[in-house]
């Protein structure tokens, strides 16, 4: 899969954190890096929108390359070692610490649920443009697509791509019932909840592109022969 890795845990087993001690402002500090990570993908993101590869755009903007995502891409950096050690006063918390928020594949889901999630609730909230049928089961929808999908990307760190395979499913699932929920006739008698609708379309199908590339990934890990297997 171009620009993306399934597999974020490589390299970043929790055993390999050693002596690392952080105390609760650590942790904040570090998780609002995270967040800005998230906010500079999904800035990327709405100014591709007219880009048709802009999955693939945004993950080379994102420094995403496939050299820097694949196993092959780790293989000469010990001759920069020396070099490196002279920076160590300025390494950032990503050269201490591997999480889940580093996953390519959970940043731009965050990135690109945040977007939909926030739109929507701003329009919902008002209920002479949206029915609230409608806004309660779309945003429950959205929130469930987002919660299977972090659940999948958790398996796939622990190198479960089965599980992460099952999940991702139930996450197309809730994706598919806010595909229908849009679809719905009802919905073009509401201008603002079309227009939305024309903006959100190919937000979701990006979700699930992404979801797809990851999911044929890990069924191919999944046939992979074990070692020692004929």
């Amino acid at each position: 899969m171009s620009n993306f890795n399934s597999d974020g845990s490589q390299d970043h087993d929790g055993d390999d954190r050693g002596e690392l001690a952080w105390n609760e402002f650590d942790w904040e500090r570090y998780l609002r890096e995270q967040d800005g990570t998230v906010s500079r993908y999904l800035t990327f993101y709405e100014a591709a929108q007219g880009d048709r590869n802009r999955i693939d755009t945004v993950a080379e903007k994102m420094g995403w390359g496939h050299d820097d995502w694949s196993d092959d891409g780790d293989s000469d950096d010990s001759e920069d070692d020396d070099d490196d050690d002279d920076d160590d006063d300025s390494a950032s918390f990503d050269d201490e610490v591997y999480t889940v928020h580093q996953n390519p594949i959970f940043i731009a889901t965050k990135a690109i649920a945040l977007g939909l999630r926030q739109s929507w609730e701003k329009l919902a909230m008002d209920g002479t443009k949206v029915p609230q049928p409608l806004g309660v089961g779309l945003l429950g929808s959205l929130n469930r697509c987002e919660e299977h999908a972090v659940q999948a990307i958790h398996a796939l760190d622990f190198g479960d791509y089965a599980m992460a395979v099952s999940l991702f499913k139930r996450a197309m699932s809730s994706l598919n019932h806010a595909l229908s929920l849009l679809n719905d006739e009802a919905v073009a008698q509401h201008a603002v909840v079309a227009t939305w609708r024309g903006d959100a379309l190919p937000r979701l199908f990006d979700l699930r592109e992404i979801w797809l590339r990851v999911m044929a990934e890990c069924r191919e890990e999944c046939d992979r022969p074990v070692d020692g297997e004929n």
